[in-house]
């Protein structure tokens, strides 16, 4: 089956669990720079939504999804099974607890949610992540930008970059075409130097 970036929302198993938009999953596989053989880590991964196009992008490699909701977590194994994804690894389990699980060495890494504990989830991303690897951190309050933005700046060897997304779609009403917001999203992509 032939893949292209961007799955439709529809096409997803959904739940309660939160999901990242087309929109936003797109922005973020590209500030992953994900290639075919990767191993890459998606923590807070939700419905799996950016888990399940991350492993469709890295055929020859292998996603790992951290997730500490059952209930989602199920959500992603119906939805790898529904995409058939098999190479996708589910830790159920609060970051940063479980990903010691993680491969000692990996080329991207996604954050969509840390529960608080976004500096101890940086920190064992750093040691984890290979040189030339890129973090890629979605945030949706701005807590978490400074938090985020703040670690980057006092972190060496990182060049950083972040957008701010807000998208709306035209919804239709009776004969007209309404815009929909979609809470808008900042994406920082964060490339360690090759050293």
């Amino acid at each position: 089956m032939k893949h292209f970036l961007g799955i439709e929302d529809e096409e997803f198993i959904r739940g309660k669990a939160p999901m990242t938009k087309k929109e936003i999953r797109i922005l973020t596989l590209a500030g992953a720079k994900i290639g075919k053989a990767d191993i890459v880590c998606d923590i807070g991964a939700g419905t799996g939504s950016l888990s399940i196009e991350a492993a469709l992008l890295a055929k020859e490699g292998h996603v790992y999804a951290v997730e500490r909701k059952a209930e989602a977590a199920a959500l992603i194994r119906q939805n790898a099974e529904k995409f058939g994804v098999e190479n996708l690894t589910i830790i159920e389990n609060e970051a940063p607890k479980g990903l010691e699980q993680l491969p000692e060495r990996i080329d991207a890494a996604i954050i969509g949610g840390t529960g608080s504990r976004l500096e101890e989830i940086l920190d064992f991303l750093d040691a984890r992540l290979k040189p030339g690897g890129f973090i890629v951190i979605n945030c949706i309050t701005v807590q978490t930008l400074a938090s985020s933005l703040a670690y980057m700046r006092k972190k060496r060897g990182y060049l950083y970059d972040t957008v701010q997304v807000q998208v709306n779609r035209l919804r239709k009403i009776g004969p007209y075409d309404m815009a929909e917001a979609i809470n808008p999203v900042y994406i920082i992509s964060c490339h360690k130097a090759n050293v």
